[in-house]
């Protein structure tokens, strides 16, 4: 029995040494709470997710597009007429620098009359030149701002979008499409550019989102036999709109151009009066070589009128005035980015204010 008090002491003795008790450390019991209750749970605050920004009106969007033209176009205007009389060498300048935007000559030449009209040996605040601009290129544009007009008579109506490659083509039908289901047409998609099977697969992406249905072949089909079979499908579903799609092509191919011309004859054979519309769709960022696609398109395919794409990533967006000034042409839609909503009617007070880098 010794031994054992004698090891008992050495255990308490240690335990006292390390801080480890031989005897168990009291719980202390909560009061008043049941034996048998659960633990409780912390359960963290819920912090509402914060409201999504408001989506830009299309004004605000059309201005930030069209910025890097105005900021060029303003830029330089500020440069020659801040703190001078006006004379020649400053009407000089003000044609140039509207030329280098791709304005045009004529327009230019327009616009450096319309300024110095009245003015000569006075000072003129760049703000003044800023609205002759704005009024001046609303002038020439205001005769071409058309909608496309979709013929209820003509069901369906084909509209076959053209141009070269890389401009847009199948974007805007797609963008095209969302609109027109919007508003309650039916209408079918034919993924006429069988060169790129990317082409392909991005309309029936389109046709799915929108609800449309896509007639489609494997890539390296006919063309013209595909825009065949798609109007006979748009006959036999009642669909109100046909858009079709075809492979981009540089307007000096001449190859290329006669494929163009035949898919217009097989259209006809179907429709004598197909298609109904030719939609041009240009690229803003090529500037001059815009002007013959115009012109080459416009003899070929019979173009009815324009869409203008990508204007949010150039300073030269003068190019669209230059076309309206030169051809006349109805200009149906500008676009200001890869989202459904960023193809709106074009307006030519609205374009001509942003691009003059004035409020609306």
């Amino acid at each position: 029995m010794a031994s054992d008090d004698s090891d008992g002491q050495k255990k308490g003795f240690l335990g006292r040494l390390f801080g480890r008790s031989q005897t168990p450390a009291p719980q202390t019991v909560p009061q008043n709470v049941p034996a048998d209750s659960a633990p409780v749970e912390t359960v963290a605050p819920v912090v509402p997710a914060p409201e999504p920004a408001p989506k830009a009106s299309w004004w605000e969007r059309l201005r930030g597009g069209l910025a890097r033209s105005s900021s060029a176009l303003g830029q330089g205007i500020a440069d020659v007429f801040t703190k001078r009389k006006l004379d020649a060498a400053m009407l000089d300048e003000l044609e140039d620098i509207l030329i280098q935007a791709d304005l045009g000559v004529a327009m230019a030449t327009r616009i450096r009359e319309a300024v110095g009209k009245g003015r000569f040996d006075k000072d003129i605040d760049p703000a003044e030149v800023k609205e002759v601009l704005a009024r001046e290129v609303e002038a020439v544009l205001t005769p071409v701002a058309k909608p496309i007009t979709i013929t209820a008579g003509q069901k369906p109506f084909v509209i076959l979008v053209v141009g070269v490659n890389g401009a847009g083509k199948t974007t805007t039908i797609g963008k095209l499409a969302t609109n027109l289901v919007r508003d309650g047409q039916k209408v079918l998609l034919a993924a006429g550019d069988t060169f790129r099977a990317a082409a392909i697969e991005q309309l029936q992406i389109w046709g799915a989102r929108v609800g449309a249905e896509v007639i489609a072949r494997p890539q390296g089909a006919d063309a013209a036999s595909l825009a065949f079979d798609a109007i006979r499908a748009a006959q036999a579903s009642g669909a109100d709109v046909l858009l079709m799609d075809t492979a981009g092509r540089l307007q000096n191919r001449t190859e290329l151009m006669a494929e163009l011309e035949k898919i217009v004859r097989v259209m006809r054979k179907v429709d004598a009066d197909a298609p109904h519309a030719v939609l041009l769709v240009l690229d803003a960022t090529v500037g001059q070589n815009a002007l013959s696609q115009v012109e080459i398109f416009g003899r070929v395919a019979g173009v009815t009128g324009l869409v203008m794409t990508k204007l949010d990533g150039t300073a030269r967006g003068g190019i669209l005035v230059a076309i309206a000034e030169k051809f006349k042409m109805p200009v149906h839609y500008i676009g200001v980015g890869e989202g459904a909503d960023d193809l709106e009617p074009f307006t030519a007070r609205e374009f001509a204010r942003a691009i003059a880098g004035l409020d609306a």
